[in-house]
């Protein structure tokens, strides 16, 4: 699963660490998650859509 995390914290001026405070998790989910080692939960993947006003599916990009 591909995402657009770094991107949009760029857009935003949010350090990996600022995006992991408000998501509520720690700085290396956001470094796994950009690096594409790691998928979240639904819970976590809607929470840093919710960060950046948009849906997940705006985020994540899901391939088959």
């Amino acid at each position: 699963m591909n995402n657009r995390i770094r991107e949009l914290r760029a857009k935003h001026n949010l350090t990996q660490d600022e995006l992991a405070r408000k998501a509520g998790v720690r700085r290396e989910t956001i470094v796994f998650l950009e690096q594409g080692k790691y998928n979240p939960s639904l819970r976590l993947a809607y929470d840093i859509a919710r960060e950046f006003a948009l849906t997940i599916e705006q985020v994540f990009i899901f391939e088959e």
